[in-house]
């Protein structure tokens, strides 16, 4: 089942649990077999054995939880850390998780024993999911819940872009829906006035593809910090009318001689800022690092953002020089308090 976005939590007789920053879990148990699965079908359970042996401890014998998998760090939750997990490599995966152990953070019970509960309200299969993991121990664990839409909206202020990406929201009487957006996830826009230091030309016609966004550190450096993309065709031409006249050469550019953030453990993720260096061939257009844009973003991996942002506007009434990284500081709450016992 999946969710809808929206930016204001829905009032009424909706139950909230935190949306976690991790990889969305089903968990089969068929005996003494278990089958981990992400939402694309993609097998998980090689990867996480703790979890694994920890699902075969239930006293259940058949159930399916839907959940999230996730791995602690030493400030809250490691995103790098649980894609690092994906190793083939049996010795590696033996490693990690001793290292970098994950935990499986469960908030539906889709079936148990030999009854189907998707035609059961959400309040029924939870109230079955707390009492299947009544006895668990780390690294099981249910999530979370409150049906107090301002404790949910304190959830939001403390912890988003901190371990959490937002509130999901479901009617009481929900029924699980495989397929269809049938709950409701909120998120709080986060926002960042970027510099403008590059962009890539689409394949296929001469306007821009993607911005290269950049922000400046305490020493002046400019920091390639990601890309925006998927503009509208008519924002594609207006793009290039401002850029066109700010193309210079690359002597002299501040990334004249490359930039280099990784893409994460498992390789470049899809918008994270990536890797160029001189003795590449150069798949960008260097632009006069002056223009300034306001941009949406998500999460942000360190001083990365871990998708592609979304153009919002130009921000003539900013100076380059006032863009710093500290926009995008992340709250400062421990996400793992969500976690303690209550």
């Amino acid at each position: 089942m999946l969710a809808r976005l929206a930016r204001e939590l829905p009032r009424g007789p909706f139950l909230y649990d935190p949306k976690w920053d991790g990889f969305r879990c089903l968990a089969f148990r068929h005996g003494d077999e278990v089958d981990l699965r992400s939402r694309n079908q993609r097998p998980l359970a090689r990867y996480f054995p703790e979890v694994v042996e920890a699902l075969l401890q239930l006293p259940k014998r058949h159930f399916v939880l839907d959940g999230e998998l996730i791995v602690g760090g030493a400030d809250g939750l490691d995103f790098e850390g649980l894609l690092a997990r994906l190793h083939p490599a049996a010795s590696r995966v033996e490693r990690l998780r001793r290292e970098t152990p994950a935990a499986l953070i469960a908030f539906d019970l889709v079936a148990v024993g030999s009854r189907d509960l998707r035609d059961r309200p959400f309040s029924e299969r939870r109230n079955e999911l707390e009492a299947l993991l009544a006895d668990a121990r780390p690294p099981l664990q249910v999530t979370p819940l409150t049906a107090d839409a301002d404790v949910a909206e304190g959830w939001l202020e403390r912890f988003q872009g901190a371990g959490i990406d937002g509130v999901v929201a479901k009617h009481e009487d929900l029924r699980y829906q495989p397929g269809r957006r049938a709950m409701v996830k909120v998120k709080r826009e986060r926002t960042a006035d970027c510099v403008v230091a590059g962009f890539r030309w689409l394949v296929d016609r001469p306007l821009p593809s993607s911005l290269l966004l950049g922000l400046y550190d305490d020493a002046e450096s400019l920091h390639h910090i990601g890309i925006a993309s998927a503009f509208a065709e008519r924002t594609r031409h207006d793009l290039l009318e401002h850029l066109r006249p700010l193309v210079v050469p690359l002597a002299g550019h501040p990334w004249e001689h490359g930039f280099l953030l990784p893409g994460g453990p498992s390789g470049r993720l899809p918008g994270a800022a990536g890797r160029w260096m001189p003795e590449m061939a150069q798949d960008w257009t260097p632009v006069d690092p002056r223009l300034v844009c306001e941009v949406a973003y998500d999460q942000v991996d360190g001083d990365r953002l871990r998708h592609p942002a979304r153009f919002k506007h130009w921000r003539p009434d900013r100076d380059a020089s006032s863009c710093r990284l500290d926009q995008l500081a992340t709250a400062s709450a421990d996400v793992r308090t969500l976690l303690r016992p209550r």
